[in-house]
C-alpha cells in the first residue's frame, strides 16, 4: 500500500470516531506525533503500515 492511501484511511477513521490525531499515533503505533508527521510527507516502514492497515481492519470489523 501507499503510504498516501495509509493516511487517507487513518484520516477517514478519525473523522468517523471522534478520535485525535495523537491519541491515534499514541494508541496505534507508540507516537502521538505519527500522524502530524505523515501529513508532512513523513513515510513509514512497510511493517509499521501492516500493522495500522490491519489495526484499522480489526476496527472495521468491530464496528460492523
Amino acid at each position: 500500500m501507499q503510504p498516501r492511501h495509509l493516511l487517507t484511511r487513518i484520516q477517514r477513521h478519525l473523522r468517523l470516531t471522534g478520535t485525535s490525531p495523537s491519541t491515534f499515533g499514541r494508541c496505534v503505533v507508540g507516537d502521538p506525533r505519527f500522524v502530524h508527521d505523515l501529513r508532512n510527507g513523513r513515510e513509514p516502514r512497510i511493517a509499521t503500515e501492516r500493522r495500522i492497515h490491519a489495526w484499522l481492519d480489526a476496527q472495521e470489523e468491530m464496528a460492523r
